[in-house]
């Protein structure tokens, strides 16, 4: 961004691939969206206080911010519209998000496309709609943790990857 003459301040986050022959990241993305998946489960670490820290970056003061994270780990499962990414219906209810939160005091559910209808209901309105973020001392809690707040939440209309974190645990 300097290079190009464009002063920027803010979160950007750079999606990389590890091409498997090299082991060498590729850049395939970047953004700076909070409302994705990769900001949340960022989110679910950081102790610092975010507002004290955007308003630092908004008067040109990140020189006195100190970031605190959390050590333990965090993992997010999306829960998206039935034919996401395609075409999807719009309206279904979700039910028992309380009761999914309920799981662990270190479970948050993130809206992402979500509203409330005219009877008070909570509806889905986009393709990627709940990010199921968990946090525990390992990748293999954070994991059981988000996923049991994933079997609480009743929506039939939704679905969501069971395979999430596999290469992690694989690892570990």
């Amino acid at each position: 961004m300097a290079a190009e003459g464009c002063k920027f301040v803010g979160v950007l986050y750079a999606g990389l691939m590890i091409e498997k022959k090299s082991g060498l990241p590729k850049l395939i993305e970047y953004n700076v969206r909070f409302g994705d998946p990769e900001c949340q489960v960022l989110m679910m670490r950081l102790e610092s206080d975010l507002a004290q820290v955007l308003l630092s970056a908004c008067q040109g003061e990140l020189q006195n911010v100190s970031l605190s994270w959390s050590s333990e780990m965090a993992m997010v499962v999306v829960m998206a519209s039935q034919g996401y990414p395609g075409s999807y219906i719009k309206g279904t209810v979700i039910k028992n998000l309380d009761k999914a939160e309920q799981v662990s005091p270190a479970v948050k559910i993130f809206h992402a496309g979500t509203a409330l209808d005219g009877d008070g209901n909570l509806v889905a309105v986009g393709g990627r709609v709940l990010g199921v973020t968990a946090k525990g001392k390992d990748i293999e809690e954070a994991r059981e943790r988000a996923y049991d707040a994933v079997d609480a939440v009743d929506w039939p209309e939704g679905f969501f990857r069971r395979d999430i974190g596999w290469r992690a645990l694989r690892h570990s």
